[in-house]
């Protein structure tokens, strides 16, 4: 147990927020110790994973504990599926690259996602047509009020675009442990409809994708316009892709003929990323933050002295013009401490 102790190296914005207590735990017994001791103590918590979905905007008044769950573990189906579950710490990049080794087929368009596996169930996490749901099978959860594990299903984490129960009356009461996801050892169904990847593909010379090949494919578009949060803080998405009724839609496209949208029934989803672009705020930068220069939905740390105030009053700017121009209210996408 550490205190007043820098948070640093542990957000992807790099903001140098300090928390008052911090615990990095290797094991559910060294967890619940340090629950216990927040407990007696009546702090609050913070869970770390990679500290990539997270803005410090203040330091923490309170217990941050850093979840080092490592492992992971495979069960045969069948023939053809896998049950694969991998603890709260792993990295999800290289847990990915580790089903993709083995063959296993399902996250590859999730690849290069920041952030650690216990993580990724939390706000579903998605890219490229995928979304977590669509291969997770349930996840090992640790009730914070009497220290029980529970098993959430599909149907109770009740996932939503980058939601889940995690945020929302869940938020608070549990901390997940691991996941288990349901994946393909043969027969992979390819998803390269979505994005780039199909011109990535043809730019690589490759006419008939492995799964492999797919990764390889989003990994390059990622790189080619996100930028890396060990050069450059930033949280990736900054922003959720608004969804809005198709009647304001179409009104919109009478005044600004070349938005974009993906119906989806009597509702349309609307790219963030265009949207703060057409504000003029594409590689714009107030003092120490900046939106990314090929990437307006990015939010970066332009000098590496960024407070999270700054990042976040940044933000607000970018919300209050896009409600000014086109009538939609963006929703962080990061979470605010």
């Amino acid at each position: 147990m550490q205190e007043n102790f820098s948070l640093k190296p542990y957000n992807t914005f790099g903001v140098g927020a300090k928390a008052q207590y911090f615990a990095e735990v290797n094991s559910i017994e060294e967890l619940k110790d340090a629950l216990t001791f927040a407990k007696v103590q009546s702090l609050h918590l913070l869970f770390l994973g990679g500290g990539s979905n997270i803005l410090l905007t203040q330091d923490f008044d309170g217990l941050a504990i850093k979840l080092n769950l490592k492992g992971i573990s495979e069960e045969n189906l069948n023939d053809h599926e896998t049950l694969v579950t991998a603890k709260a710490g792993e990295n999800w990049h290289e847990f990915v690259l580790y089903c993709l080794q083995k063959n296993y087929g399902g996250l590859e368009n999730l690849s290069l996602i920041p952030g650690n596996v216990g993580t990724s169930p939390m706000q579903n996490i998605g890219a490229y047509g995928t979304e977590i749901k669509d291969v997770f099978v349930d996840c090992k959860v640790l009730d914070l009020e009497n220290l029980e594990v529970k098993t959430f299903d599909l149907e109770q984490c009740r996932f939503g675009y980058r939601d889940s129960i995690f945020k929302q009356e869940g938020k608070g009461k549990y901390v997940i442990l691991e996941v288990t996801f349901k994946l393909t050892s043969q027969n992979h169904h390819i998803k390269t409809e979505y994005g780039a990847i199909k011109s990535e593909l043809e730019h690589l010379g490759i006419a008939n994708p492995t799964i492999q090949d797919v990764s390889k494919a989003v990994i390059n578009i990622r790189q080619s316009k996100l930028p890396d949060p060990k050069e450059t803080g930033n949280a990736g998405s900054f922003f959720k892709n608004p969804t809005i009724p198709l009647a304001q839609f179409e009104d919109l496209k009478q005044k600004f003929e070349n938005i974009q949208g993906y119906p989806n029934g009597d509702m349309v989803k609307v790219p963030a990323g265009w949207l703060i672009e057409q504000c003029g705020w594409k590689g714009r930068q107030i003092g120490n933050v900046a939106s990314h220069k090929l990437q307006s939905l990015v939010i970066i740390n332009a000098t590496g002295e960024a407070t999270g105030k700054e990042i976040f009053d940044f933000s607000t700017e970018i919300i209050n013009s896009v409600k000014e121009k086109f009538g939609i209210e963006l929703e962080r996408e990061v979470n605010i401490i």
